[in-house]
């Protein structure tokens, strides 16, 4: 899914050398924790989705207001992400990672004692600040731990916690809800609560094996510290040979214009599904908390499915293009259904919307890379993530808003269908390849590890 570079390998029938040694225990011994806080991220970030319902009948929380405060999320995210990434190369991965995680358990906790829409309003942002920085935090956690020609692989691996968490929110979420009136205490308050706790417990401990500096591993020998610290050294040294570049003028480039306005369509159908999919699976009627949740984890099932199967066959094309322009067609189509039919239909509807979401997610970064000449790829890569990520604000914000005028998400729909057949006709525009002076050479594959999610590694901007 993400392209890696050629890794070194020994001898045939030689042991590892001590780089390679100590990247196989780096991998064994953080990138399992790692994983499970991206997974208990992504859960914390989207369990709001499921208790919509609660919030009405609670505290008065109407549809245009529940969508205003789950796109409030992501406006604190994008204002304090790149602060949270400069205090993190200040304080070293043990104390940054374990900070945000304790935080953002501290504040989904806070959600549970929710008694009006102000409050849910400031929550909801306030979570949005505490979570900034984790996922391209750990993405920066990689480069001073891991050489380039190894961080492809972790990369990946990190990223299919992404994957997972979308699957077992909805199970996890849906029982916890079912504790409604224990104590006498509603369900949603369970949730957040309980929720809340274990990021904060997960956080603790992380903070007892997350270790920041290669030379502080007590588990690495000194030889396997000084090979990988050279390795690592020699990679910060390219990268900081590469030139800066002016955010002003990337804004009005044209390629970096066309590709926001691509990646700023799947967001808001990736967004809208996220925060929106519980409730309409709701509408099928007789359905206990558990169940919807466990129903609306069959169209991520079957995206992540989808997802590994597109990308074996589009990680071999000459042109991109058309499996991109084909997965937002897709996106559009199954949108434009859930408009139809009976709610067992719109499930089946939404779930080819999500297929074609995360399939265009897994074609999109590689092929925007490669669409971008060498000199701005990095810094050009971050701006249509920071731009496009808006779609998350956007979409659960209007489709809350034609909820409360119209009494029908079909508006919504409407828009994100017409947003990916706009999308699916600008990817041609997208230059097939780039490279170095037009050199038709793929870029390196740095920089794209966020496929699955819309991230990219911190580049260097002037």
């Amino acid at each position: 899914m993400v392209p890696q570079l050629p890794r070194k390998r020994p001898a045939s029938g030689s042991e590892p050398d001590a780089e390679s040694r100590a990247v196989g225990k780096f991998l064994r011994r953080m990138l399992p924790l790692l994983v499970l806080m991206l997974v208990v991220n992504q859960m914390d970030r989207t369990n709001v989705g499921f208790v919509q319902a609660d919030l009405k009948a609670d505290i008065g929380v109407s549809a245009t207001a529940y969508g205003l405060g789950a796109g409030l999320f992501f406006i604190g995210y994008a204002l304090f992400e790149v602060p949270s990434n400069m205090l993190m190369e200040r304080y070293g991965a043990r104390v940054w990672l374990t900070r945000i995680m304790i935080t953002w358990g501290t504040v989904i906790v806070a959600m549970s004692f929710i008694h009006n829409v102000t409050v849910f309003y400031i929550l909801r942002f306030l979570l949005g600040v505490a979570e900034a920085g984790f996922f391209p935090g750990v993405l920066l956690y990689f480069t001073k731990w891991l050489p380039d020609s190894s961080r492809g692989r972790a990369s990946a691996i990190f990223l299919g916690g992404s994957a997972t968490a979308y699957i077992v929110t909805g199970p996890i979420t849906g029982a916890l809800l079912e504790m409604h009136g224990v104590a006498g205490i509603a369900g949603w308050r369970w949730m957040f609560g309980l929720e809340g706790v274990f990021s904060i417990v997960v956080g603790i401990v992380a903070g007892f094996f997350l270790v920041s500096r290669i030379q502080d591993a007590r588990w690495l020998t000194q030889e396997e510290k000084d090979a990988l610290s050279a390795a690592v050294a020699r990679d910060e040294q390219a990268r900081d040979r590469a030139p800066k570049v002016s955010k002003l003028k990337l804004l009005v480039h044209p390629q970096v214009a066309l590709l926001t306005g691509v990646f700023f369509a799947m967001a808001l159908t990736g967004y809208a599904i996220t925060f929106w999919l519980p409730s309409l699976v709701a509408e099928i009627g007789g359905l206990s908390p558990f169940q919807i949740g466990l129903l609306s984890a069959i169209p991520w099932i079957c995206a992540v499915i989808a997802m590994y199967t597109v990308s074996h066959f589009a990680d071999g094309a000459p042109d991109r293009r058309p499996y991109l322009a084909a997965a937002l067609i897709l996106s559009a189509v199954g949108a434009f259904l859930a408009t139809l039919g009976s709610p067992w239909f719109g499930l089946l509807a939404i779930t080819l919307a999500a297929i074609g979401g995360k399939c265009a997610a897994t074609v999109f970064w590689p092929m925007a890379q490669a669409g971008l000449d060498f000199k701005i790829a990095a810094a050009g890569l971050a701006i249509v993530n920071s731009l496009g990520n808006l779609g998350g604000f956007v979409s659960p914000t209007l489709f809350g808003y034609l909820k409360d005028t119209t009494g029908s998400t079909n508006g919504g729909l409407y828009s994100l269908a017409t947003a990916s057949v706009l999308a699916a006709g600008a990817v041609f525009l997208i230059r097939r390849g780039g490279g170095s002076a037009g050199s038709g050479e793929p870029l390196p594959a740095q920089g794209t590890a966020g496929a699955a999610q819309g991230e990219t590694t911190p580049p260097r901007i002037a």
